[in-house]
């Protein structure tokens, strides 16, 4: 295997194991701990340059979507028995707020053993951009999961698949599969990479507001992080009950 492709899948197998639903704090900072030596082997240079973290930001988010795990309805059933739609929309959305919470607390963690080896702000656009890759990723698992509970179909091929994933993310929308060229022969070209650009550049920004010191900035993450995450969720779960009751064979949408 080619280095770089070894390295991307070692990246993308990090980045999957984030996604979990229940993570020990202590492993949560061990994975985003090795995501920033990744990021750095993969050409993320420890230099204040947050035009090159939102660069490096786009690539990799379009790079680890193929790796991020998916559960179809029935795993889910089996994961979370016993709840109705709603009851287990609310479950995943529940967890992946407390995941995307948790990495902008480990976030913090990592941040103070980094400052604490240097007290130098160099390496905080590094950080910041893991944190923010590992948050979408979650986010990208909770769209899957939950057009899989809504049952509006994602592409079935992964590539177009990863991609109706990432254009959904970067537009706060569900997918339409009725959409002509979604999940047959879209491609992730200039406009979708731009729409995906500025989507991170939002994020990215407002977590460069949490930087200091130590822990000091890690509540403030946590806090943004599972409010983002819920107002994505809130949003697209609208969006996906009006689908599910346009499909044919749909339940009316619930108001």
């Amino acid at each position: 295997m080619d280095p770089a492709d070894r390295a991307g899948d070692e990246l993308g197998a990090t980045v999957a194991a984030l996604t979990a639903d229940d993570i020990e704090p202590a492993r949560r900072r061990q994975l985003l701990t090795r995501l920033v030596g990744q990021a750095r082997a993969r050409g993320l240079a420890d230099l204040f340059k947050p035009k090159a973290a939102l660069h490096w930001m786009t690539d990799t988010v379009a790079d680890v979507a193929p790796h991020i795990p998916i559960r179809d309805l029935a795993t889910l059933r089996r994961h979370f028995p016993g709840l109705d739609d709603e009851a287990l929309a609310e479950r995943l959305v529940r967890n992946a707020a407390r995941a995307t919470a948790g990495v902008g607390a480990a976030g913090g963690g990592v941040a103070a053993v980094e400052w604490t080896v240097a007290p130098t702000l160099l390496s905080a656009p590094v950080l910041l951009a893991v944190e923010t890759v590992s948050v979408v990723a979650i986010e990208l698992k909770l769209i899957g999961e939950l057009h899989e509970v809504y049952r509006v179909p994602l592409p079935t091929a992964g590539t177009q698949r990863s991609i109706a994933l990432v254009q959904s993310w970067a537009s706060q929308r569900g997918i339409n599969p009725m959409m002509p060229g979604v999940g047959v022969s879209a491609v992730l070209g200039t406009a979708a990479r731009k729409e995906l650009r500025d989507t991170l550049l939002k994020r990215f920004g407002r977590n460069l507001t949490t930087l200091g010191p130590f822990l000091t900035g890690a509540a403030v993450a946590s806090y943004l992080n599972r409010r983002a995450t819920k107002t994505l969720a809130d949003q697209l779960r609208r969006d996906l009950r009006k689908q599910h009751g346009a499909l044919p064979g749909g339940r009316p949408a619930l108001p």
